[in-house]
């Protein structure tokens, strides 16, 4: 137990100084099942490299790999996961994430086509008495500097639903993003990766960028 509070404290040390501190990394999440947790591997620099110069944070250039079940979770406010296929977090895993969020820590899932009903289950796991509540226009993650009346932005078309935002809630306090028919990964990529238009890769690092200063700021 202590060694929780010990990382937790460390954990919140390093949100405090989130803008400021020049070691600071987030982290990408690597986790069993088959599915590409790997996938879109510009895409967290291009988002890191478009805050520091946007939001003026200090975010070191490459993101961390962290697993799900590594106590070193706990060093990174903010975790970002993906990929197209299958996911599994084991009960240890599900043990050492809980812990992690409730603690202070945000994790940012953003399907890349592929993962729906594989990670609603997981998060079911997680979360077995909370339901993921779509997120309102007026939220605001979509009112930081950028501002997204709509909500998300429809970076790919996927199966042409329109893009949504989904949520868990410990008290008022967003712990966990799931972004669906979005794709905002993708967006944030290299251009010549998926041949996104400048307006697109735009909109797509906008929208990450509101989410980094959301979670940094509340």
């Amino acid at each position: 137990m202590l060694k929780i509070i010990t990382y937790i404290s460390l954990f919140l040390l390093l949100n405090a100084s989130a803008f400021t501190q020049e070691s600071y990394k987030i982290a990408l999440l690597k986790y069993n099942g088959g599915g590409d947790w790997y996938a879109n591997p510009t895409s967290l620099p291009n988002l890191i490299k478009f805050c520091n110069k946007k939001l003026h944070t200090n975010i070191g250039e490459e993101p961390v790999t962290v697993e799900v079940g590594s106590t070193e979770i706990f060093n990174y406010p903010f975790v970002h996961m993906t990929g197209h296929g299958n996911v599994i977090f084991s009960a240890e895993e599900v043990n050492n994430l809980r812990t992690y969020l409730f603690g202070g820590g945000f994790l940012h899932i953003d399907d890349n086509y592929g993962m729906d009903e594989f990670i609603r289950r997981e998060i079911k796991k997680l979360f077995p008495n909370k339901e993921l509540a779509e997120l309102p226009f007026s939220h605001p993650v979509f009112h930081q500097k950028y501002n997204f009346p709509n909500g998300l932005p429809k970076i790919h078309k996927h199966d042409g639903k329109r893009p949504q935002a989904f949520g868990i809630f410990d008290d008022d306090r967003l712990i966990l993003l799931y972004t669906y028919e979005c794709d905002l990964g993708d967006g944030w990529e290299d251009t010549d990766v998926h041949h996104d238009t400048e307006e697109k890769h735009s909109e797509a690092l906008k929208a990450g960028a509101n989410i980094i200063q959301y979670v940094f700021t509340n």
